[in-house]
């Protein structure tokens, strides 16, 4: 059940995702952390964050609509307080979700986290308004991203992974610029930009308006990206969108993701990424997989 992740070694392609598993150590009673791949951190960011105000979650059809407002304790608290109880769980990797509204402020989270034991790898979160680029995101100006992941790679002492926009018009040419810029692996997709209205009130039903989509609503879509993200680069790619099963796992690995991660499932089921760790085992062993990593983009594509 292992697979490689740009030189990490993971004990399965199972991984929770960020926002979705606090900063990891919350989850100890509820998950045997050892038995899941990894896990990427809320986004941490330079300083401490409040978030968005209350209401910033609400339910949709098929998943759920949130604007946290990227709430974190900032990356000092985050490496005094959050990292050190995970030393305990060494085979679960920590992946630090980082994120910044100018260059300089990834670069500098970036850089106190490279003093501490205890990560794997950064993702950089490039779904953030770039402050001196008129607010457009990071991961939707392709200059932008370029020149966060050329900087962040320069500095980083560990494997950077970029997590991509889908809010994107490409996000095959996405992938291939953070690959280009030094990006040891990308991560996809992020949530698609959303709203919801109360017509009793005829308000919006969020706090800050509009706010990220995901869940099993988004899961086609993502797929879909996937599959084109894998084909426009040779780094790996990471898949997520709606997550549920250890069937939806297996079809983000044939479409081509090295490893997969769970987000909104865990709202649903606290335990979602180890039940689908142990699903995904099951599977191969009652469809003859020896090795997981050989399901990565073995999808069989119909010629002509």
């Amino acid at each position: 059940m292992t697979v490689q992740l740009a030189g990490i070694e993971l004990v399965n392609p199972i991984i929770a995702a960020s926002g979705t598993f606090g900063y990891g150590i919350e989850f100890e009673e509820i998950v045997s952390l050892e038995r899941i791949g990894g896990f990427a951190t809320k986004g941490i960011s330079l300083l401490p964050m409040a978030g968005h105000p209350a209401p910033r979650i609400i339910q949709t059809a098929a998943g759920m609509l949130n604007a946290i407002g990227l709430q974190n304790v900032g990356v000092e608290e985050f490496i005094a307080k959050k990292l050190p109880p995970l030393q305990r769980y060494p085979k679960c990797r920590c992946i630090v979700n980082v994120f910044g509204y100018t260059v300089h402020e990834y670069i500098k989270v970036i850089e106190q986290l490279n003093h501490v034991g205890g990560i794997a790898a950064y993702e950089l979160n490039v779904s953030c308004p770039n402050v001196h680029a008129g607010g457009m995101t990071f991961g939707a100006d392709p200059s932008s991203l370029e020149y966060l992941v050329k900087l962040a790679k320069a500095v980083a002492k560990r494997p950077l992974i970029v997590k991509l926009s889908p809010n994107v018009t490409s996000i095959a040419k996405m992938a291939k610029v953070a690959a280009d810029a030094g990006a040891d692996a990308v991560s996809l997709v992020n949530t698609f930009l959303a709203m919801s209205i109360d017509v009793e009130t005829r308000k919006p039903r969020l706090s800050n308006v509009t706010g990220g989509l995901s869940g099993p609503g988004i899961k086609p879509i993502a797929l879909r990206m996937v599959y084109e993200a894998a084909r426009a680069v040779s780094i790996p790619v990471i898949g997520m969108g709606g997550i549920v099963t250890p069937e939806d796992a297996v079809e983000f690995l044939l479409a081509g993701a090295t490893a997969v991660q769970v987000g909104t499932a865990s709202y649903a089921d606290p335990r979602a990424t180890e039940r689908i760790a142990t699903g995904l085992q099951s599977w191969c062993r009652s469809h003859h997989v020896e090795r997981v990593a050989t399901l990565t983009g073995a999808l069989d594509v119909p010629k002509g």
